[in-house]
């Protein structure tokens, strides 16, 4: 091929081609964005519905399932769930991925808004709420005093820190987590029966005299007025000395009947920083945000926020996940700078001259910064995978400079002079070269075009590599032979490095063909043992451990802690107080925060955050089981200890969740999920494991004695209205203060309220208008409950979810309950996952099929190449046992078979197929150019070939070290990428140049008959080969 020729032929012309590579990619890499990873829309859209004062089987039945139902008609739903709990009823409609978030939340709300009219009067109207990306905020600021009280903090946070929060480009919401002000009217039901009044009068009075009026204006000839009347109120002072009756000539006010502030909407729940009661903004990402950007924004304004703020607010940073993005890809860049500089050294030392070393010196950093313009054309992004993908890249994209350089050195030392070596050694490359390129972009074609989660994350690694690989491609046929005939040495006047280095291969390659040689006299048994090898690799398949992702070292663990159904804010607070004791004792604490009866009633949430990287001397994984073990010993609350999610898009909650679902009733579930608790338990899998509901709410039913109730002229009504204003804590209307609104709650006064007894002191008006004690008309028994009622796709369910046991792999647990499950389910009974457990069900096995695929389009590109459908399976019969290699260190525990060792499994096949190209293509050229019959052919081709083998293998291996040795943010992932292409080529190369001759012989077409057949048929058409 004389394609080649020109630029040697013409320096200038090659020189302008790379220079334009050089600028057009240069330019490009300046404009990209940089992130975490690749931009994806993981959309969940969530519609909660209040209704105070209600069980949580009266929200499932007359709210969370007409509701459902309608949701579940809307497009691009994955997966829907529904909690129905006291009080409060929350939908979650899981999108598919990268499904359009406006779209999903419009069709969303009109489904919900035709169910409006079904629900009852008195619930609220549903909320609905779209978030985009983790459900763990990217940052989280805390805002804490030691003077103001949290309703301030948050009052003010809402007037003057979240508006300007939530002006910030990228920022999605600032979103609150603390108690807001709201007007309370703490009734005293003594009182109202002293005065002849019930809570539903009280609460009619307040509904007819805080009323908000539009008045319109009037209009003259030419003047018109705005008129605004104060038929609201407009302070606490003013509800304080509302009039709610006239009595004898006296006028009754509200103040004389109940206590009236401004308190909370709630008291049931309470954010901590360090033990200290605050109020949290939590910065959301907009879809398509950058983090990095985000993150810069907001902390190049706290500052100024901070200035600005009362003398006794302070302000904290508590928590910034950018801080792990930043750092991890600082760590993949500085590993790209030093796997650069680990191969140019390797190069030098394989090829023992300083001016060889100059090409592949200037063809690396060339290739790299020019797939840079492949990124920009396909508007991909600077983020860990495309950077990753440069580091695999070094030690491809040295090959081609290396085989070039290489061979245009043999054809020196045979004697030929640099101009001629140049033009022959590039004419015999460009075929091998080509082929490879092509072979390696059809390797990761099918990963570009996979959909889920695994597509979403690894189509921008696959192309950003495919693009660098094409680049490295032009710069060997254009730029590495002329550079070859201009700097590389004349024949006879090696230095003595160079010499050493040439005896060296010299020797390794006659030792090496004197051994094949032998060798192929017992090919039989080199062919047997390589089968063995292949049937090995099912074997360990099934002995690896799977999990989606490794664990990454993020810097912070989250934990939660259960306390008992009956749990009050106060028991939470005590014990929680105990846990952050706790914290401060591990090694390698900085901070933490506390989120108390948000998450659940029950329940505390919050955050360990560690000090960085390079301050502390014990790792995440380290830190979580004596983290776990401290809050084990907290009685009263049960806790559990886990990571950050390592891969976006996974939802929240612990980091395993096995759906149980059901038709049947909720006893039932609960019975066959206590069986399966129990096993999985007792199976050692599992660190922490709990059910997602327990029959362990405490519940007493009022019994109405309907008789009673009609002899008293009242109605179910009247009783249960009077019920719901005395105890349900509902908001009736809202008033205005310095242009905010706020809720206008009454409820009996907490010490009117402590037990069923107490509603012997609430009284009711009968139909003759006189008062009854509500005790007349009702009796009490007592029973349990589940804790809330959960269903999945619309079906009953209840969730096991919990903490894997360190040590064992997701998949490993994954499999365990399944195959129980199966065991013990009764008929009607079928499980599902969400959150991280649902990504590896759907994903964890989608990168294996795209292997097996990528090795039948591989197949296929070298079929067309070869023009044989021989060749490429002889060529393509080394990349088993490089996988059997890379499987074996995966079997022995150095890693775990998932995405990114799956990656790395497909990158083998491109990678070891290179080497067969380069034995086989020169082979057959042999038998073709000098009659060499099979055997000698592939002997000669090994041995010659062997050295470009050795050299293109030691340096992509030993660009895998930096993942290797890698540590700090990150570092977990790139060590199984590394660990499996390093082990898979080290021992996919040492089958290629000992096995593939074997086959080659066997297999392979014999030429030299060809060409004594072909004068005779050269006018017929071809056979098949």
């Amino acid at each position: 091929m004389r394609f080649t020729d020109i630029f040697i032929h013409r320096p200038v012309l090659a020189t302008v081609v790379s220079l334009l590579i050089l600028l057009l990619g240069a330019r490009a890499a300046m404009e990209m964005e940089i992130r975490q990873y690749p931009e994806l829309e993981s959309t969940t859209v969530t519609v909660t519905t209040a209704y105070p004062g209600a069980s949580s089987d009266l929200i499932k039945g007359f709210i969370t399932t007409p509701l459902q139902q309608a949701i579940a008609e809307a497009s691009g739903i994955d997966y829907l769930t529904s909690t129905s709990s006291q009080g409060s009823s929350t939908i979650e409609a899981k999108m598919i991925l990268n499904y359009d978030a406006n779209a999903a939340l419009a069709e969303i709300q009109a489904k919900v808004a035709s169910q409006r009219n079904v629900l009852p009067a008195d619930a609220q109207d549903p909320v609905i709420t779209s978030t985009t990306g983790d459900s763990t905020a990217l940052m989280y600021i805390a805002f804490y005093s030691t003077e103001m009280a949290v309703p301030q903090i948050t009052d003010y946070l809402t007037r003057v820190v979240q508006p300007r929060l939530q002006a910030l480009s990228g920022v999605g919401k600032a979103q609150l987590l603390g108690r807001k002000f709201a007007l309370r009217v703490w009734l005293d039901p003594e009182r109202l029966a002293a005065i002849d009044m019930t809570p539903q009068e009280v609460v009619a009075k307040l509904r007819a005299n805080n009323y908000q009026a539009a008045v319109g204006n009037t209009k003259g000839t030419y003047t018109e007025v705005s008129m605004t009347s104060d038929t609201d109120v407009a302070d606490p002072d003013e509800f304080r000395n509302l009039v709610v009756k006239q009595a004898n000539g006296t006028q009754i006010r509200l103040q004389d009947i109940a206590r009236v502030e401004l308190g909370s909407e709630t008291y049931d729940s309470l954010a901590l920083y360090k033990g200290q009661p605050a109020t949290y903004v939590a910065i959301e990402l907009a879809p398509g945000a950058n983090p990095l950007t985000v993150a810069g924004l907001v902390k190049n304004d706290l500052p100024d926020i901070e200035s600005q703020l009362p003398a006794a607010l302070k302000v904290r940073l508590a928590y910034d996940a950018s801080d792990f993005i930043e750092d991890s890809i600082n760590e993949v860049i500085r590993t790209l700078l030093e796997a650069m500089g680990i191969v140019l050294v390797v190069v030098f030392l394989c090829l023992g001259s300083i001016r060889a070393s100059i090409v592949p010196s200037v063809a690396v950093p060339l290739s790299l910064i020019g797939g840079a313009f492949f990124m920009h054309i396909f508007g991909f992004s600077l983020n860990l995978l495309t950077l990753l993908s440069m580091v695999l890249a070094i030690g491809l994209v040295v090959d081609d400079a290396i085989i070039m350089v290489e061979n245009v050195h043999r054809h020196i030392e045979d004697g030929e002079s640099r101009f001629d070596a140049a033009l022959h050694g590039a004419r015999e490359m460009a075929v091998p070269i080509i082929a490879m390129t092509t072979t390696l972009v059809a390797v990761y074609a099918p990963i570009g075009f996979m959909g889920g989660l695994v597509g979403s994350l690894f189509t921008e690694f696959a192309f950003t590599l495919a693009g660098t690989v094409v680049i490295s491609g032009i710069v060997a046929l254009t730029l590495s032979p002329m550079l070859s005939a201009k700097v590389l040495k004349p024949h006879g006047n090696p230095g003595k490095f160079e010499s050493l280095v040439e005896r060296t291969f010299n020797g390794i390659s006659s030792g090496y063909k004197a051994a094949l040689a032998s060798l192929m006299h017992t090919k039989s048994v080199v062919v047997f043992f390589a089968l063995v090898v292949l049937g090995s690799i099912y074997f360990m398949a099934m002995m690896s451990q799977n999990e989606l992702a490794p664990t990454e070292d993020q810097g912070i663990l989250f934990y939660q802690g259960l306390g008992p159904q009956t749990s009050t804010l106060e028991y939470l607070l005590e014990h929680g107080e105990e846990v952050q004791e706790r914290l401060s004792t591990v090694p390698g604490y900085a901070e933490d925060f506390m989120i108390v009866g948000i998450t659940a009633p029950n329940a505390v949430f919050g955050g360990f955050k560690m000090e960085p990287w390079s301050q502390r001397d014990i790792s995440q994984f380290e830190a979580q089981p004596q983290l776990d073990a401290e809050l084990k010993n907290v009685t009263g609350l049960q806790t559990a200890v886990f990571p950050r999610p390592s891969l976006p898009g996974s939802g929240g909650g612990l980091p395993f969740q096995f759906v149980i679902t059901t038709g049947n009733s909720y006893e039932q579930l609960d019975q066959v999920a206590d069986e399966l608790l129990g096993k999985a338990m007792a199976s050692g899998n599992f660190m922490f494991l709990q059910k997602s509901i327990n029959f362990d709410r405490p519940v007493t039913r009022i019994n109405v004695d309907r008789d009673r109730v009609a002899d008293l002229g009242l109605s179910m009504q009247d009783v249960g209205q009077s019920l719901s204003s005395m105890l349900g804590g509902g908001y009736i209307n809202r008033f205005s203060m310095e242009g905010r609104s706020y809720q206008v709650i009454p409820q009996v006064d907490q010490r009117f309220r402590l037990d069923e007894q107490a509603l012997n002191d609430y009284y009711i008006r009968t139909g003759e208008g006189t008062l009854v004690p509500l005790g007349s008309v009702v009796s009490f028994s007592h029973d349990v409950e589940p804790s809330n009622r959960t269903q999945f796709n619309q079906q009953n369910s209840l969730t096991l979810q919990g903490v894997v046991m360190p040590g064992i792999a997701a998949g490993t647990a994954m499999d365990f309950m399944q195959q129980t499950a199966d065991e013990v389910f009764p008929q009607g009974f079928t499980y599902d996952y969400t959150g991280q457990s649902r990504q590896l069900a759907n994903q964890g096995s989608a990168l294996i099929v795209t292997f097996f695929l990528s090795l039948l389009v591989i197949y296929l590109v070298l079929a067309a190449q070869f023009e044989s459908w021989r060749d490429p399976f002889i060529i393509l019969i080394s990349v088993p046992m490089s996988v059997a290699g890379a499987m074996a260190f995966i079997v022995l525990g150095f890693a775990t078979m998932n995405i990114y060792t799956q990656v790395g499994l497909i990158t083998l096949i491109g990678v070891v197929s290179k080497n067969g190209i380069l034995i086989v293509e020169f082979a057959n050229q042999l038998q073709k150019d000098k009659g060499f019959n099979k055997v000698e052919a592939v002997i000669e081709a090994a041995a010659i070939r062997l050295r470009p083998i050795i050299m293109t293998s030691l340096a992509l291996i030993f660009a895998m070290v930096p993942l290797l040795i890698a540590a700090g943010p990150g570092a977990e992932s790139r060590f199984a990428i590394g660990l499996t292409i390093s082990a898979g080529l080290g021992i996919g190369t040492l089958f290629t140049v000992f096995v593939l001759p074997a086959f080659y012989i066997l297999l392979a077409r014999d030429h030299n008959e060809e060409n004594e057949v072909q004068p005779a048929t050269q006018n017929q058409l071809p056979t098949t080969p």
